[in-house]
């Protein structure tokens, strides 16, 4: 990455500039930004400070321009179409002068003239900072943290790691061990660096590697100031989120206004507006649709589907009807093992079984495909045209629980339909559809997209 930065004329010194809140985890880190950049931008609303907030995350739910997003805002699509073509024509002149190999300095392997997808968006997102004069950005990793895209930050302002657990074993080792080694790389010497309550197994490693780093590593607990806020949910996962982006704002505005003092004992007003008001999209939201709740939720590991499988125990706890689930998660052998936990969960929260199951893939809509911002290359077509996870899947389900009825789909708007013509069904009195759309972010952004009727959120 250092040398995609370099061709397309920044040092790395530049960076400083954004002065950079840095996010990895592998539970709550999108949040823990959201909650970050959410009371730096109700801060910037009393006191004019900062001036202009930078938020890079991924992967995006509808639009790839909801990655970069500046005072909360994804940037216009000739802002991004613009930056998009400088950067690509910077590095295209750059191969005709320097020639096309490049080298990857960290870990000495050959990389394409272009980075790839991601990488090439982490790369115009320092881009557009730079250029449109961002004076703090808070970034969320991709997949790990020590060779993540982002990670070319030299100095942030500080360093967030939210909850660990298994994810990504293929890139980043199959024990939590071995993961939490990849996170704490975003820690920097001379920069803050904050965690929440981690597995003993994890906690060890960040501080073992903080203390290599020269880093004090501060063990945050859920934030007392917090009581009385409106948390959403209220949970306790979430106020651990919370807690550790009120320190990472904390951190950020101390530098950029000397006038900043934070409250010891209560939270500004800024500060619970920023976590009251924040906006998170496809995590925790429930959508009501004539006889149908919809509860849509993005998770992608054993323990973030059970904790949102609580979640939705916890709303169907208000109402009464029949539940109806829709999942995917593409390209992952390992994912047909989550179903287990989702299934145990709900019955340990007294809330029963899915009476309707639909596995559906990634793909958007039934006539036209995929929506072109949803467009992924990693997954094998031919799998996906012959549903073979989503069989699995259902093979899977009908064992865990044979008294489900279970269908397989090939479209997201497939799945929605047939959940919506459940609620033309007979309800009894009082009834409503509980539907629980989680899995993949990108089944959760296609779903959103048709509930809505949006291009971007």
């Amino acid at each position: 990455m250092q040398v995609y930065l370099r061709r397309i004329g920044y040092d790395l010194s530049d960076l400083d500039r954004l002065n950079v809140l840095h996010v990895a985890g592998t539970k709550g880190k999108g949040s823990t930004c959201a909650f970050s950049a959410s009371i730096l931008s109700q801060y910037q609303k009393s006191h004019g400070v900062p001036r202009r907030i930078g938020l890079f995350t991924s992967p995006h739910l509808i639009a790839v321009r909801e990655r970069i997003r500046i005072n909360g805002d994804p940037v216009s699509e000739d802002i991004f179409a613009r930056y998009f073509f400088e950067v690509w024509d910077k590095l295209g002149d750059a191969e005709e002068k320097e020639g096309h190999k490049v080298v990857d300095q960290r870990l000495g392997l050959p990389m394409p003239p272009r980075p790839v997808y991601s990488r090439y968006l982490t790369l115009m997102s320092y881009h557009v900072f730079l250029q449109e004069g961002i004076d703090v950005a808070v970034y969320e990793t991709g997949i790990g943290g020590e060779f993540d895209a982002t990670n070319i930050v030299e100095h942030p302002i500080a360093s967030g790691i939210s909850t660990l657990g298994i994810d990504h074993v293929f890139a980043l080792g199959g024990t939590v061990e071995k993961i939490a080694w990849h996170k704490a790389g975003i820690m920097k010497t001379g920069s803050a660096a904050f965690t929440i309550e981690q597995v003993p197994e994890a906690a060890k490693v960040l501080q073992d590697r903080s203390k290599e780093k020269g880093v004090s590593l501060k063990v945050l607990d859920i934030d007392p100031r917090l009581k009385g806020v409106i948390v959403r949910p209220d949970a306790l996962f979430q106020k651990k989120n919370a807690s550790l982006g009120i320190a990472l704002a904390e951190t950020a505005l101390r530098k950029l206004d000397p006038n900043f003092t934070s409250g010891s004992s209560v939270l500004s007003k800024e500060f619970v507006d920023g976590i009251e008001q924040v906006i998170w999209r496809g995590r925790c939201e429930v959508k009501a649709e004539g006889p149908i709740f919809w509860h849509v939720d993005g998770a992608h590991t054993v323990d973030s589907l059970k904790m949102s499988t609580r979640w939705f125990a916890g709303e169907c706890a208000k109402r009464t009807g029949p539940k109806a689930l829709i999942f995917n998660q593409q390209g992952r052998d390992e994912a047909v093992h989550f179903l287990e936990g989702m299934v145990s969960t709900l019955k340990a929260q007294g809330q029963g079984s899915f009476e309707n199951v639909v596995f559906c893939t990634n793909v958007t809509y039934a006539a036209t495909g995929y929506k072109r911002d949803f467009v992924n290359y990693q997954y094998d077509p031919v799998a996906i045209k012959a549903l073979t996870a989503q069989r699995a899947f259902a093979e899977k389900w009908s064992l865990l629980d044979p008294s489900a009825k279970v269908t397989v789909v090939p479209t997201i708007e497939d799945a929605i339909n047939h959940v919506r013509d459940l609620g033309q069904t007979s309800l009894g009195e009082g009834e409503t559809v509980q539907a629980f759309i989680t899995g993949s972010l990108h089944l959760v952004g296609g779903a959103l997209g048709i509930l809505e009727g949006a291009d971007t959120l």
